[in-house]
């Protein structure tokens, strides 16, 4: 019988879903009644068959209204269960469901939420602490989903009766109740914490152990849930956690005991201590956990208060790290490494400017205090207690991590412990794993000197772990070995230290796991890589050991599973220093690697085309023709547009072969470059392939060969422009191929000088041709500026005349192609060239942006001390035009001023900035954008003056000028993509402006008559939308100094905004998903609404196709912002996005949208960001 009664309840699942609704209704209403009855196994069975009604429920939105029918039949019930307080497990069980019911579908029980609070509230005083508990969960769940009345109601209540004070038994119950409120729904409490907080703060001072525990944990849960609102309040709570983190009041830590406990783990102190005192009524250490805690949520949460942390902080928690409670001391150490996380520089091209910044005084504070951490943690290393060994290395492991050198005194400390954690055969697997990890990590962050007086010490125990039968064990063994044998042998620098006695412990061992076929992938590929580094540094000590492993290295490169790791390990073998002898496997192991070019793991193309290279750079004189040609033969295969960057791996190769194998350059001539001609033309050429073309072909001239002479390499690069015939004929390869073709023709004539002269000859006639193509004419400019801008080319006199004459023409790819010219000639022969543009820039004004953007060339790519001599006729020249009417013209002259400005900036610098008080809006436009093109992501000279002054320009997004203050955003986003450094500081003055930008001005939108129809036109936009671009750029940059609720106030305008802005924060709401969930959780409400408006709007019927298209776009983004909502933590507990998802569920256009999203998604790569430069 009884297990037939316990298999019926879950029977009723299904059975939900099929019968009729009053139906359901009678099942539940005898639940209900059966679960008040006297008998035991009746009330449970009942019990659990509830449970499963309710869980198989439909949810509200899907429009049944069974669901909400049931649920108030329950309640009514349980509320009525819970208030008898007859029967404690009655009690029990009707609390249970009841929670159940508030977390799944607390919204539908809306109306009942007045008389389920009025039924919780007496339960927080039950005689019954389980009864108290189970009210405090079941609370958690309603104030996700009730209204503010009620919460607020709530809240006066917990605030009335914790001023009463009536027992302290209540008092603990109530701030419970307060934290585990905030846990569930922190975003609510914020605003009544002004009172909460000194009641709890009162509390603290209670001499009651379980109440301060439930304080600090009231604490951590504001910390973590309500950040803004605690924030006022964070000194005081962390000098309180300070306070009681070393409260201990049953226990004396003196140094003598200390010394005590260590020899004989104090055992006899137990017995000393008073009679009426024993140990198992001390529960200070749950006092000191909570503390702890509460200090950690501190530290991740507050990057902004590290200077302090290290000076208040940081040596209470190290004078704790002896703490005699090993659950204590865990939080102690987490609290520590989180504080040590916090700490570790931001190792990103962001903020590699910040070089010299204040960034680095935590770094400062954290190396004065390395010698207190390590003296209080190294005879801990060889303490018992795996847990204690275990906390102490991970900490070690981070502090080595975030200051790499800073062990690099105390090695002398440490060896000890680690030796001892690695040999001691009690430790556990994980103990040994941790041990070598954290030596892995030492090994590789520290100078090799600091560990060769200990090297006889650490590698016998090491080389034990090789041998271990744990596998993850033997792994990380050969890991922290192949960084052994780096520090005792470091071929880069002279080295006193005599590494051979100890080859012969290190290689058997090694060797021994090479050999093994069955053992785990990842220990065969690690003793592949092991001993690869073996060989490297000491292969020279090998001997006749030395051939039979090399032969180990062949056979594991045909196995499918180890080739790619052998290829590496081979790579850096063929390396070394030491020229070890390969001959033995080149003949066997070279057609190999040429065939490992043939297949699709792009990871082993790349690392076989690097391995070759380096075999024909040290091996040349081993290697037989035929080898060379069994890999010439994979090459043209692997030249492609598709992919370029093996076709730049395996162009850089081809140039390693005509440089050492001239001879074999007439089989290059064949398909390999028709490929590379093929690329050369192809618009996507750029960077580091198009370099490796250019090495290529100088490497191709040099070789001398007859079929690869400079005429052949020159006709056939520009045949597809000069075939293309008649003079009327448009350009017909991409822009981007007369750019690499033009780089490529300037490299040969380099290679070649005595050609030189004829080709620009050539070019020149080209251009003088009226039959020629304006193809060919752009293809000779752009060369002709190739070739100038290294070579003299005052010989060739016509010259300016022909680029000046080409500026009348009538195409403009002609046209900019001759201005590009002549800045690029000017940079190789300033000192005939800069003065006559200047002339002519004065008495040409038709010519002059043409002009304008040859002087731009020659100011970008003329060296400072050229220049110098010209700098104030430039100035003055175009200060003359920067109020020019003409944008485009106004645009080419602030980059000039800005890229002048680097040519000297403590002159220019503060003539720009006297130029801001100018009357005219032109002149302090032009002068802003300049300084937006001093802005550079590297560091430069101008850094630091621009750092002194930039906040005066930034003053210009108060400028009265609408087109100034767009100038100031586009400079302002620029500073903050590029080197945030500049602007982090002046954080708190710009913000208020740049927020100001993001609102909607009426006086700016007027209305346009087109014909019959009237358009509205908003000149705010432009500048809203650059607002809004700076606002997304910060949150890559400088997320540490916003205050993101004030930052989602404008978020959550501009989701209601035009088109373009909307777009726009979609992306930015995308991304806070991920950077800070909990800010976004707690504003759900107010972001989802534009979500759901703009994902349900439907397009007019009869508007044109791109209205369609636009609202499509625009629902995708939404869609791709809910679908980011959705990872947040915790998100499905806020009624209003549960709500919403159901809908989406339950509408097929949008269920289809959004499935369309998840699929796109999951095929990107994580991170969904978009560059703003």
């Amino acid at each position: 019988m009884g297990q037939f009664m316990h298999r019926a309840p879950e029977s009723l699942g299904p059975l939900v879903g099929k019968v009729k609704e009053y139906q359901v209704e009678t099942i539940v209403d005898t639940l209900c009644t059966n679960m008040l009855s006297d008998k035991e196994q009746l009330r449970d069975i009942s019990s659990i068959g509830l449970k499963t009604v309710i869980s198989e429920l439909p949810p509200a939105s899907t429009g049944s209204t069974m669901t909400a029918n049931v649920c108030k039949k329950i309640t009514a019930q349980l509320t009525g269960a819970i208030g008898k307080q007859e029967d404690v497990s009655v009690q029990l069980e009707a609390l249970d469901i009841l929670s159940d019911m508030l977390s799944r579908l607390g919204g539908t029980l809306y109306s009942f939420h007045s008389s389920i609070l009025n039924c919780l509230l007496p339960q927080l005083t039950s005689p019954r602490l389980a009864v108290r508990k189970r009210a405090i969960i079941a609370l958690g769940h309603l104030v996700l989903t009730c209204s503010g009345n009620i919460f607020s109601e709530l809240t006066e209540h917990l605030l009335s009766e914790l001023k009463r004070n009536e027992s302290t038994s209540t008092t603990r119950t109530y701030i419970q109740c307060v934290a585990g409120i905030s846990r569930q729904a922190g975003h609510r409490v914020g605003e009544h914490l002004e009172k909460i907080v000194p009641l709890i703060v009162q509390y603290c001072n209670v001499e009651d152990d379980e109440l301060r525990e439930y304080c600090f944990q009231a604490f951590e849960s504001f910390v973590r849930r309500c950040p803004k609102e605690i924030d006022p309040h964070i000194p005081n709570v962390m000098g309180l956690c300070l306070k009681y983190i070393t409260f201990d009041p049953n226990y004396n830590y003196d140094n003598e005991e200390e010394e005590m406990m260590e020899t004989e783990n104090g055992e006899d102190e137990e017995q000393e201590s008073d009679d009426e005192y024993s140990d198992d009524d001390d529960i200070s250490w749950k006092v000191r956990r909570s503390a702890a805690k509460c200090l950690e949520a501190i530290v991740s949460s507050r990057h902004d208060l590290l200077q302090d942390f290290y000076k208040t902080l940081s040596p209470v928690l190290i004078s704790r790290f002896k703490e005699r409670e090993e659950n204590v001391k865990a939080d102690i150490f987490s609290a520590y490494i989180s504080l040590l996380k916090q700490t570790l520089p931001i190792q990103s091209w962001l903020h590699a400017s910040d070089a010299s910044g204040k960034d680095d005084v935590p770094l400062i504070m954290l190396q004065n205090q390395v010698p207190n951490i390590v003296k209080a943690l190294h005879k801990q290393l060889k303490e018992k207690s795996i847990k204690s060994r275990q906390g102490c290395l991970s900490l070690l492991t981070e502090l080595a991590n975030v200051l790499p050198g800073c062990l690099a005194d105390h090695i002398p400390a440490l060896v000890p412990g680690i030796v001892f954690s690695l040999a001691d055969k009690s430790s556990s697997s994980n103990m040994r794993i941790d041990t070598l990890s954290f030596l892995h990590v030492l090994l590789c962050n520290h100078q090799p000197e600091v560990f060769h007086p200990h090297i006889k010490s650490l590698l016998p125990p090491v080389v034990t772990c090789i041998g271990d039968p744990f596998y993850k064990i033997t792994s990380e063994a050969l890991l922290v070995t192949q960084q052994l044998v780096k520090v005792i042998r470091p071929l880069d620098k002279s080295c006193s230290f005599d590494a051979k006695p100890y080859v012969k412990d290190l290689f058997p061992a090694t060797l021994k796991r090479l050999k093994a076929a069955d053992i785990d992938q990842e220990v065969k590929e690690r003793a592949i890589s092991c001993m690869g580094q073996i060989i490297y540094n000491l292969g020279d000590h090998l001997s006749t050991d030395l051939q039979p492993t090399l032969k180990i290295f062949l056979e594991r490169l045909k196995n499918e599973i180890t080739r790619l790791t052998t290829v590496k390990a081979l790579t850096l073998i063929a390396s070394s220093p030491l020229k070890i002898d390969l001959r033995p496997i080149l003949g066997e192991g070279f057609p190999i690697l040429a065939s490992f070019l043939r297949k699709n793991q792009r990871a082993l193309k790349l690392s076989t085309l690097t391995a070759l290279d380096i075999l024909v750079k040290n091996y040349s004189d081993s290697l037989k023709p035929a080898m060379i040609e069994s890999v010439l033969t994979e090459l043209p295969a692997l030249i492609t547009e598709n992919d370029m960057h093996v076709s730049q791996v395996a162009i850089v190769f081809l140039t390693t072969l005509a440089k050492v194998y001239p001879s074999c350059i007439s089989k290059i001539s064949g398909s390999a470059l028709a490929e590379v001609f093929q690329l050369v033309h192809s618009p996507l050429l750029q960077g580091g392939a198009l370099n490796a073309i250019v090495d290529f072909f100088q490497a191709l001239v040099l070789a001398k060969a007859a079929t690869m002479c400079y005429s052949e390499l020159m006709k056939q690069l520009t045949a597809p422009v000069y075939s293309s015939g008649l003079a009327g004929a448009s350009l017909t390869l991409h822009k981007q191929a007369y750019y690499s073709v033009a780089k490529c023709v300037a490299a040969l004539s380099s290679a070649c000088p005595k050609e030189a002269p004829v080709t620009v000859n050539q070019f020149i006639q080209d251009v003088k041709n009226p039959k020629s193509s304006s193809a060919v004419k752009v293809l000779a400019f752009l060369s002709l500026a190739e070739i100038g801008r290294t070579m003299n080319l005052s010989a060739q006199r016509e010259l300016k005349t022909v680029i000046l004459e080409a500026f009348t023409s009538t195409s403009e790819e002609v046209k900019s192609a001759a201005s590009y010219a002549l800045g690029n000639v000017s940079v190789g022969n300033l000192k005939e060239y800069l003065p006559f543009m200047l002339k002519e820039i004065v008495t040409q004004p038709k010519r002059q942006y043409l002009l304008l953007h040859s002087l731009k060339e020659v100011i970008s790519s003329s060296p400072a001390n050229g220049l110098k001599p010209y700098v104030e006729d430039i100035w003055a020249l175009l200060f003359k035009h920067c109020e020019c009417t003409e944008e485009g013209t106004r645009n080419v002259v602030a980059e000039c001023l800005g890229k002048l400005t680097l040519v000297n900036p403590s002159e220019l610098l503060p003539r720009l900035k006297k130029q801001l008080s100018s009357g005219s809006p032109h002149a302090r436009g032009t002068v802003v954008t300049a300084i937006k093109f001093t802005i550079a992501d590297q560091p430069q000279p101008v850094d630091a003056l621009l750092k002194g002054c930039i906040g005066d320009f930034l003053k210009t997004l108060q400028d009265p000028d609408l087109n100034v203050r767009r100038v100031a955003l586009a400079m302002f986003n620029s500073a903050a993509h590029n080197k945030p450094s500049l602007i982090r500081d002046l954080l708190s003055a710009v913000l208020p402006s740049l927020y100001n930008e993001t609102k909607v001005r009426r006086e700016l939108i007027r209305e346009v008559e087109m014909g019959p129809f009237k358009h509205t036109v908003d000149d705010g936009l432009d500048v809203r939308k650059a607002a809004f671009e700076c606002m997304y750029t910060l949150l890559e940059s400088c997320l540490d100094r916003l205050d993101i609720y004030e930052y989602l106030n404008h978020v959550e305008d501009g989701l209601k905004d035009h088109y373009d802005i909307r777009m726009l924060t979609f992306i930015m709401l995308a991304r806070l998903s991920t950077l800070c969930p909990n800010a976004v959780l707690q504003r759900l409400e107010r972001l989802i609404e534009p979500l759901r408006a703009t994902c349900s709007t439907k397009v007019k019927a009869g508007s044109v196709k791109q209205e369609f298209e636009k609202q499509d776009e625009l629902k995708r983004s939404a869609m791709r912002a809910v679908a980011a909502l959705l990872t947040i933590p915790e998100v499905e507990k806020s009624p209003a996005m549960a709500e919403f998802s159901s809908q989406i569920r339950s509408n097929p256009e949008m269920a289809s949208l959004f499935e369309s999203i998840q699929k796109d998604s999951a095929s990107l790569p994580t991170s969904e960001s978009m560059d703003m430069s």
